[in-house]
């Protein structure tokens, strides 16, 4: 794999930091400014003959120009052919999943972002899709859900949200030309920092861009890259423009804004999750702690392969005690925030099965961790008194 950190693709070979807090900006020649533009118009004008004034500037439902920074730090540092902005996170996965054909299969983690797995079940079943679940923790389940039938999509997500699991990319794409399948792979957790699923044999990566992208908690937003411009691309252009699925245009300028700032973010992050699960590995109040960058974790060797200068900001311990001391412990935190969601500046913890409800697969002692950017003593610190 080619280290997305370390290879300068670009004509003045620039590393993707570089070109990434730039914002692939080019500063206006009309104002020198240095800060992309935001242009809240919806509409744009037509010359006398009726000819728009910009090549694709006509409405701003699939075409407005603010959008332009993020999609293309976004195919830069994917190495895609293009990007898109979509609403959110889960617009940008349904769009590939209703660019599908009903009678089509797909194959996909059964622990995975909750919100989505309950809505691939509900929509599969009136869409006429089938829908078959592999074990994240069973090296060999993927390959036997795929060839149980033909399969259309394989959906990965990896590291799995919340057990962080790892999926070998590259082996799920040897099954997808195998299958004659389309590989789409949720790359939220490990960003484009980490891992650059294109370049191991996806032909789509998702992001919730309200997560990591954006990284402010301010921003909710989704993305998709493409490996090419074909037909089921096209399809999914077609479903955001028809859909509306976009979103508004403040919230896409300040995610390219966000944007610029990835690098730094996703390392210290890093950095942190790596010294919390260390920290707390082999202590007698966590039966366990789950993060792929402990030797001990199943998928710590395809992780090494596949997420190159750290293995992201996620993390969850597995409280010994059970849902009543996890709960507790979540209560007694003061630098973790109890909040949903992942990837921002400040640090969350979030009980799982709570948040999932009854019938969810995560473990009721399990405490999910997003590390933000603080100080990781602090953050240790904190852990250590709400577990006493």
């Amino acid at each position: 794999m080619t280290d997305p950190t370390q290879t300068p693709n670009d004509p003045a070979g620039r590393h993707p930091e570089t070109r990434i807090a730039r914002g692939a900006h080019v500063p206006d020649p009309a104002t020198g400014e240095v800060a992309p533009a935001l242009h809240p118009s919806t509409t744009f004008e037509r010359d006398p003959a009726y000819r728009l004034l910009v090549a694709d500037h006509s409405y701003a439902r699939d075409q407005n120009p603010t959008f332009l920074p993020a999609e293309r730090m976004l195919a830069d540092l994917e190495g895609a052919a293009e990007a898109l902005l979509f609403s959110s996170g889960m617009a940008a996965a349904m769009a590939v999943v209703q660019a599908l054909r009903p009678g089509d299969r797909i194959v996909a983690p059964a622990v995975m972002y909750w919100g989505l797995r309950q809505w691939l079940g509900r929509f599969c079943t009136t869409w006429g899709l089938e829908l078959a679940l592999f074990d994240t923790a069973d090296p060999e389940d993927l390959a036997r859900q795929i060839r149980a039938a033909p399969t259309r999509l394989i959906w990965l997500e990896t590291p799995c949200n919340p057990t962080w699991d790892v999926v070998d990319i590259a082996r799920a794409a040897e099954l997808a030309r195998e299958a004659g399948a389309l590989l789409a792979v949720d790359s939220t957790a490990a960003t484009p920092v980490l891992t650059r699923p294109l370049s191991l044999g996806a032909d789509l990566v998702m992001h919730s861009a309200t997560k990591y992208l954006n990284g402010h908690g301010d921003v909710v937003a989704g993305a998709l890259a493409t490996a090419r411009l074909d037909d089921v691309w096209q399809r999914i252009r077609d479903q955001r423009a028809s859909g509306g699925a976009i979103p508004g245009t403040f919230d896409a300028w300040l995610l390219q804004r966000g944007m610029r700032t990835l690098f730094l973010r996703v390392r210290r992050a890093s950095e942190s999750a790596l010294r919390i699960a260390e920290h707390f590995r082999g202590d007698p109040r966590v039966s366990r702690v789950l993060y792929p960058g402990l030797p001990e974790h199943p998928g710590h060797a395809v992780a090494q392969r596949q997420m190159l200068g750290g293995f992201g900001g996620m993390l969850s311990l597995r409280v010994a005690g059970g849902a009543e001391a996890a709960l507790a412990a979540a209560g007694r935190c003061r630098t973790f925030l109890r909040a949903t969601s992942l990837g921002g500046v400040e640090s969350l913890i979030e009980h799982r099965a709570t948040i999932e409800g009854p019938t969810s697969p995560i473990p009721d002692d399990l405490l999910r961790l997003s590390v933000g950017i603080e100080a990781v003593d602090d953050l240790i610190a904190d852990l250590d008194q709400a577990l006493t």
